[in-house]
C-alpha cells in the first residue's frame, strides 16, 4: 500500500485531496505539506529513516504553482536523489504537461480533482511501486549474467477533453507539423501537442523517427510501402499515404534498404 505526501499551499485544496487519497484502499497513509520547503524536509526525514520506515514516502502528489519553491522546482530536486519518491502533479494549469513528462511524472491530474481521475493516478503509482518492490526482492534471475531489463517506453503528454493522458511513443506512426504544434497519429486516433516538429525530430531520432518532408516525421518501422512514380516518392503508413520531399528521398531509401537487409 502507498505512503503518500500531498503538497499544496491552498488549505481547502489540500484538505480535499487528502480526503480523497485516504478514502482509496490502496493508500496506507496520506499526510499533507503546505509548501515545497516543508515537503522537502519531510522527504529528507523519510529517506534518512529508510524505505521501510513509518515515515517512508512512496509518492508525492504535488501542486505546481506555490509561493517560493514551486512544484516543478521540487520535482527537479527530487530527481537528483538516489531513490526519489514517485511524482504525480495535481494542478489547475494545463500548460505544464510537457515539463511534467520531462521530469518523469507518473501522472498529471487537473483541478478540480475528480475522484475517478485521482483513482487512476493512484493506480498507476501503486503499480509502479509494486514493480519496484518486486525488483528489489528479486534483483537477479536464475542465470548468472541476466540481460538488463528493457527501458520503459517513452511517453508524451496529450490533452483529451481536459484530461492529460500519456501516449507511448512506440504507438505513434507519424507526426504532422501544424506551425508550433504537432499532430501525433496513432492506430487509434490523433493528438495535437504544443511541440514543434523539429523538436520531436531531434528528440526521437534515436527511436527510429525520420524526417521525410518539412511537414512529416515518420517512424521508420511503421512504413509499409515506398512508392516511386514519375519522379514523385511517397510512403504508405497504415492507411495514410505521405509525400517524401526530394531532399529526403535518397536518405529514406537508403535507410529502408539497410533496415530490410538487417
Amino acid at each position: 500500500m502507498l505512503r503518500v505526501l500531498a503538497v499544496d499551499d491552498e488549505a481547502p485544496a489540500l484538505g480535499e485531496l487528502l480526503y480523497l487519497l485516504r478514502a482509496d484502499p490502496r493508500v496506507r497513509s496520506a499526510e499533507g505539506a503546505g509548501d515545497a520547503t516543508e515537503a522537502l524536509r519531510r522527504i529528507g526525514r523519510a529517506l534518512e529513516a529508510g524505505a521501510d520506515g513509518d515515515e517512508g514516502i512512496d509518492v508525492v502528489f504535488l501542486d505546481i504553482h506555490m509561493p517560493g519553491l514551486g512544484g516543478l522546482d521540487l520535482a527537479r530536486l527530487l530527481g537528483g536523489f538516489a531513490r526519489p519518491p514517485l511524482i504525480v502533479f495535481v494542478t489547475a494549469h494545463e500548460g505544464f504537461a510537457v515539463q511534467a513528462f520531462d521530469l518523469e511524472a507518473v501522472d498529471y491530474v487537473l483541478k478540480p480533482v475528480r475522484r475517478e481521475r485521482l483513482a487512476e493516478a493512484v493506480r498507476r503509482a501503486h503499480d509502479l511501486v509494486h514493480v519496484q518492490a518486486h525488483a528489489q526482492v528479486h534483483p537477479t534471475a536464475a542465470h548468472p549474467a541476466p540481460a538488463p531489463a528493457p527501458a520503459p517506453p517513452e511517453q508524451i503528454a496529450v490533452e483529451l477533453g481536459g484530461v492529460t493522458r500519456f501516449v507511448s511513443v512506440d504507438d505513434i506512426a507519424y507526426v504532422e507539423a501544424h506551425g508550433d504544434y504537432a499532430r501525433l497519429h496513432t492506430d487509434h486516433g490523433s493528438h495535437l501537442v504544443r511541440i514543434p516538429l523539429s523538436t520531436l525530430e531531434e528528440r526521437w531520432a534515436a527511436r527510429g523517427f525520420v524526417r521525410i518532408h518539412r511537414s512529416h516525421l515518420v517512424a521508420l518501422a511503421r512504413i509499409d510501402e515506398l512508392r516511386l512514380d514519375g519522379g514523385t516518392t511517397t510512403v504508405r503508413v497504415g492507411h495514410a499515404e505521405l509525400a517524401v520531399s526530394r531532399r529526403h528521398a535518397r536518405q529514406l531509401r537508403d535507410l529502408l534498404l539497410r533496415r530490410a537487409g538487417a
